[in-house]
């Protein structure tokens, strides 16, 4: 009977499955019922056992058959039979039965029930959990290890029995395969290394056991080859894989259980072709609607195509929805148990939060898959679940994070989100280093960007605490990767192919970390920010009813968030936009109004009382005094106790009255706050800029009042321990340097003066105030003036003061640099204080020292200025005026030690003239009530003037004029000359620039005269065509195009056929006149006809000229460009008829027909039907190519004509001989017409 056999034939048999359709399929063999003959009766007798009702106890089955002394054959069938209706167990135990009594068989006769023993275990093994349930001893679990174990016994004692026994190659490339999918995957390689892991070498093995299999049977072992194909799938191998499984649908196009176009979309997602994978797998549905695995796979398409949409985008919920209701649900229905589906619907269950459900999907996924992937699913969704759990869970959520991760290999080829989420729950579990570390990794591996924001966040949250600190420790590494990571973040948005949306929260977290040192970027990110801002409002379409477009833009400001624009407000102020910033201010103070109208229980006080603070200050720096003391009165009234305020007015009101009313201000804002720090601070600046200076820095009342601060208030106070430095470096700076006693006592207080700087930088290493004090006492203590200038020049972008710009021109004037010197000056005077005289005179300082170092008069020329400038602003300053009569006595020098040749007469004359006002300035000032220096000196240095330097002049001025008398001529000629020379320059110049216009303009026109003569052609050619086409082609009664007949020309007046004359000589040989086709497809020669004019017979025959034969040898077959007759018709005498082709649809498909005969006669001139229909016809072909040729050509090269067209036995001609396919090479789905191909 034919379930005797079942389960031998290839092996093919023992894949179960829990699908009871397909399950019919594949036990079809077996029968309803057997007949077990009962031997030793006298008549044939026989136990009929009914396969579709089989008791719940084999036992007395087992026992029929060990006494009627059964073949092997019933063992099976039972067995068989039993496994069809999914009672593994107990087939088991029935082929365990049989084995036994089989015992003294031969032990040929035992290796079909091994055969399957060793299947069976292999199914149960699929269905049986990778790790020991909870609750069940480890001796007594039977879990996927165990049978495995149990079917490698069966397996080896079946290969004792016969090594080569075929469906065993089979079941050892199966065991191999499952065996490999518990073993874990392989680390991180090292690149160009091979993989040498035990899985791997475990799925070689597999390999070749396949191979075997598929040799054994000749390569008709379909299931060899679908196992093939999955071991190099899982080895990485797709288009290999791609291959096998196109193969066995190329062979077995009805194959459905298991269907290869699963394996095919499987193989073709890892080559990331996912719609060609996604066609598979409908096909695959449209073949069995059934398969659970069809159906899985297609929803997670579906998941994975929701992906082009954000979660808040209207586009995400129907794709979503379609994956989980119309797929994911459907094949969870089908099998429930079924790992992949429940990896994917855990997923569902952890969005809605449905905790129990996901705990229940998961761990199914985890026990019964044999695939690591979904395992890593499964632990996956547990760690999430712990995540939410909060603080109590974050210990098993890393822990199954690492389990998940683990599964898929770890390293480089681990699970990313596993990994990414085990970095959060560390952090939530206050485990930063180790959060920091996994991050580094996992973006040295994969450059992830969500790992980037995530590790440059945490460095920038280092960053940010430090700021707050009260000893603040040097995080300038931190603060470059932070700056690096999140750069790299907003570089990956610009890259389209990346499709990253721009994320608020990284731009304003590093514009808080360029606030400090890069304020115009940390702007710049800002204004990223309220770009994007503003372009959401743009989407919500906020008053798009207003038509004005600035102040549709206006109104649309107004939804911003207040504290983004009270930001960018205080940036630009910092960058003196004072008008932007008092706009921003404006508007994020109607920001707040909306907000709180908007949100009524929204708190928007602290944010109105800041942004008017804020806002007042603008108008202070612009000069709008009234409007801010509005303001801060306004707080004021809100809020008495706003110190800030108050002090703001108390400063205002020092500006506008700072004799009477300032000092009474400042006073009672001191009694009335004087706990204050920033009160005390603002105290000290005034007590600085009013009170008289003490001989006894003891005395000093600011001293004391920083001291008292120090003492009582805060003894780290920054202000008053760089007020106290400034106090000490004033003192040192103005003490005597007599003797060496006194020296020592000044060097002392500028090292007391360092120590109060260093104190304030050791609580803020970026004090840039201290750190120029300390900058200062270096040059004038030290005289080290190159450390100076690093100092100066690295706070200087910091301290955004004149001062800082005055200190490196003082210190670069000291090195001789004195065009640095002179750059800072001029930066200083550009800081607000163009009107400081103090500036102007070091001007005017460092250029008379540049041009003494240079002996330049235009140097020279340059200080005097700069000194008269800082006289004209302070009259009063004696000092002043005796740096002009410096000036003007050094000019005076450096003129008369310059030789005639580098000076003029008018120069020296006004060098005299200035020595006579320096002389009289000396007198001056020796009379002054203090002057700057003692009066014998300069009472000596105008008698000097007076006496010696005058005499000089004068002769100077004499030898001037002797010389450039002598030397007018000459000068006068030289002049000339230059002049000249320049002349002839200017006309070269000129000359060169004409010519090549000229050239320019000559190409112009003879390119306009190109395209015209083109114009004209083309205009020509035109109108020949449209007149030889109106010539030929005429409208017949029913309105279509048609051509025009012509009668032929006969001495008898006519009427009569005008046929093509053809000339056969030997089969080999052709001839035809000017209108005939010797063959469809081949090249013709034009001839002249003529006619004798006598035609006396009436038969309107026209009499031709002899032509020219041409004999045509057959050429090798090889493709046409084309099948269409090539006709020329250059005579309006003759036209051209399409012969020798096959009408559209035909069999030949416009081939040459070689039993076609090749004399075709013209059609008759006077048969209208049939004349429209060959023009028709012709229409339809497109024959379109007309060639001319003169009779006198000759005869050389007519062999190299292209022979006719052959056919390919298909209807289709291809080009240039090429065969082309006239199917896909790629076998998708052979012998199934319906199958998408791949």
């Amino acid at each position: 009977m034919a379930s005797l056999t079942n389960g031998h034939t290839n092996g093919h048999a023992h894949f179960f499955t829990h699908d009871g359709q397909t399950g019919s399929i594949r036990f079809a063999d077996i029968p309803s019922a057997i007949d077990i003959p009962v031997p030793g009766a006298d008549i044939e007798e026989a136990v009929e056992v009914n396969l579709e009702d089989l008791p719940d106890d084999p036992t007395e089955l087992c026992t029929l058959l060990e006494n009627e002394a059964a073949a092997k054959n019933f063992w099976l069938v039972i067995s068989l039979a039993y496994a069809k209706q999914h009672k593994f167990e107990l087939a088991i135990e029935i082929l365990n039965k049989g084995l036994a009594v089989l015992a003294r068989s031969p032990p040929k006769e035992k290796i079909g029930l091994l055969s399957l023993l060793c299947w069976l275990f292999l199914y149960k093994s699929r269905e049986a959990p990778r790790v020991v349930p909870d609750g069940v001893l480890v001796s007594e679990a039977r879990t996927k290890d165990f049978y495995l174990q149990a079917a490698t016994g069966a397996l080896n004692e079946a290969s004792r029995v016969n090594p080569s026994f075929p469906p065993l190659f089979l079941a050892r490339g199966i065991l191999s395969l499952l065996r490999a999918s518990l073993q874990p995957p392989s680390k991180t390689l090292a690149p160009g290394a091979v993989e040498q892991s035990e899985r791997v070498e475990t799925l070689r093995q597999a390999l070749k056991c396949f191979d075997d299999a598929s040799r054994v049977s000749a390569g008709r072992n379909m299931m060899a080859m679908l196992g093939k194909g999955r071991t190099l799938f899982s080895l990485g191998r797709y288009a290999d894989a791609l291959e096998c499984y196109q193969e066995v649908l190329a062979k077995m196009p009805d194959l459905r259980d298991p269907d290869p176009r699963i394996g095919i979309g499987c193989c073709l997602w890892q080559l990331s072709h996912r719609e060609e994978a996604h066609g598979a797998w409908e096909r695959a549905l449209e073949i069995n609607p059934d398969s659970k695995i069809a159906n899985i796979l297609v929803g997670l398409y579906y998941v994975h195509d929701s992906n082009r949409f954000s979660t808040t985008e209207s586009g995400f919920l129907p794709v979503y929805k379609k994956a989980m209701t119309v797929y994911t649900q459907r094949a969870f229905k089908l099998d429930k148990e079924y790992p992949l589906t429940c990896a994917t619907f855990g997923g569902y269950f952890l969005a809605r939060q449905a905790w129990a459900t996901v705990e229940t999907l998961a761990r199914k996924a985890i026990e019964l898959t044999d695939v690591n992937a979904i395992a890593s699913d499964g632990w996956y969704l547990l760690a999430r679940k712990e995540h939410h759990a909060g603080p109590s869970g974050f210990p098993k959520a890393i822990e199954y994070y690492n389990r998940a991760d683990n599964a898929r290999g770890g390293g480089d080829r681990g699970f990313l989100p596993a990994r990414f989420g085990a970095a959060q729950a560390q952090i939530l579990n206050s485990d930063i280093d180790g959060a920091k570390f996994r991050l580094d990794k996992i973006i040295q591996y994969t450059k992830n960007i969500d790992a980037m924001v995530l590790l440059g966040s945490l460095y920038a949250s280092e960053v940010f605490a430090n700021l707050t600190a009260v000893v603040r420790e040097d995080k300038t590494k931190e603060h470059q990767k932070a700056t690096a990571l999140l750069e790299a973040v907003r570089l990956a948005w610009k890259d389209s192919k990346k499709n990253i949306k721009p994320d608020t929260a990284v731009l304003i977290c590093l514009s808080r970390l360029y606030e400090a040192e890069q304020p115009e970027k940390s702007l710049a990110c800002l204004q990223q920010v309220y770009q994007i801002s503003l372009d959401k409002l743009l989407d919500e379409e906020k008053h798009q009813d207003i038509e004005d477009k600035d102040t549709r833009t206006a109104r649309q400001k107004e939804h911003l968030a207040p504290q983004l624009l009270n930001n960018i407000g205080c940036f630009q102020f910092q960058m003196e936009k004072f008008d932007d910033a008092r706009e921003a201010f404006q508007t994020g103070l109607t920001a707040c109004i909306r907000l709180g109208e908007k949100e009524e229980d929204k708190d928007t006080d602290p944010l109105i009382t800041t942004i008017s603070f804020n806002l007042a200050r603008t108008y202070e720096a612009i000069g709008l005094l009234e409007e801010a003391k509005q303001v801060y009165q306004g707080l004021l009234e809100r809020h008495d106790d706003y110190t800030d305020a108050r002090s703001r007015l108390a400063y205002i009101e020092l500006r506008q009255n700072p004799t009477m009313d300032g000092p009474k201000a400042m006073a009672t804002l001191f009694e009335t706050d004087a706990a204050n720090l920033d009160v005390r601070a603002l105290y000290g600046w005034y007590l600085s800029k009013a009170k008289r200076r003490a001989a006894n820095i003891a005395e000093d009342q600011e001293q004391r009042h920083y001291k008292h601060t120090l003492q009582h208030y805060d003894k780290h106070d920054q202000y008053s321990l760089t007020g106290m430095g400034n106090l000490y470096l004033t003192t040192a700076r103005e003490m005597r340097r007599d003797t060496e006693q006194d020296k020592d006592k000044r060097r002392k207080t500028y090292e007391k003066a360092v120590e109060f700087y260093l104190k304030a930088l050791q609580l803020d290493a970026r004090n840039a105030y201290a750190a120029q004090g300390i900058g200062i006492a270096i040059v004038e203590d030290k005289k080290d003036f190159t450390a100076a200038v690093q100092i100066f020049s690295k706070i200087k972008d910091t301290v955004r003061d004149a001062s800082v710009y005055v200190n490196l021109g003082h210190v670069y004037g000291e090195l001789k640099q004195y065009s640095r010197a002179i750059e800072n000056y001029e930066a200083a005077l550009a800081k607000d204080r163009a009107s400081d005289p103090q500036i102007l005179a070091c001007l005017g300082r460092v250029w008379l020292l540049k041009g003494k170092h240079e002996k330049s008069q235009s140097a020279m020329k340059f200080s005097l200025d700069y000194s008269q400038r800082a006289l004209e602003i302070a009259p009063d300053q004696i000092h002043f005026q005796f740096n002009i009569a410096f000036v003007q006595i050094q000019l005076a020098q450096l003129l008369y030690s310059l030789p005639e040749a580098q000076r003029t007469l008018v120069e020296v004359e006004a060098a005299a003239s200035g020595l006579d006002d320096a002389i009289d300035s000396f007198g001056e000032i020796a009379k002054a009530k203090n002057p700057p220096y003692p009066r014998h000196d300069l009472e000596q240095r105008a008698n000097m003037g007076r006496n010696t330097m005058r005499k000089q002049l004068e002769r100077a001025v004499q030898q001037q004029t002797e010389y450039e008398e002598t030397n007018k001529s000459k000068l006068a000629r030289a002049r000339e000359l230059r002049e000249a020379e320049l002349k002839r320059r200017e006309d070269e110049r000129l000359a060169a620039e004409h010519t090549v216009r000229a050239e320019k303009e000559r190409l112009a026109r003879e390119r306009q005269k190109l395209l015209e003569s083109s114009r004209e052609l083309a205009e020509k050619r035109a109108d020949e065509e449209r007149r030889k086409e109106e010539a030929e082609w005429t409208v017949d009664s029913e309105g279509e195009k048609v051509k025009r007949r012509r009668k032929g020309k006969g001495a008898g007046g006519g009427g009569g056929k005008r046929k093509k004359k053809v000339e056969d000589d030997s089969g080999d040989e052709n001839g035809t006149d000017g209108d005939g086709v010797g063959g469809s497809g081949r090249k013709q020669r034009r001839g002249k006809s003529t006619t004798d004019g006598s035609g006396g017979d009436g038969s309107g025959n026209e009499k031709r000229a002899p032509r020219k034969k041409r004999r045509l040898a057959r050429k090798p077959e090889k493709k046409m460009k084309s099948s269409e007759l090539v006709v020329d018709s250059d005579s309006e005498e003759e036209e051209a008829v399409t012969v020798g082709t096959q009408p559209t649809g035909g069999d030949t498909g416009g081939a040459f027909d070689p039993d076609a005969p090749s004399d075709v006669e013209m059609a008759d001139a006077d048969n209208d039907e049939e004349e429209d229909t060959v023009v028709r016809q012709r229409q339809r072909q497109k024959t379109s190519r007309r060639i001319d040729e003169d009779d006198d050509d000759d005869d050389e090269g007519d062999e190299e004509r292209d022979p006719a067209p052959q056919s390919n036995g298909q209807g289709n001609v291809f080009a240039d001989g090429d065969n082309l396919p006239t199917a896909n090479d790629a076998v998708g789905a052979a012998g199934d017409s319906d199958t998408a191909e791949y």
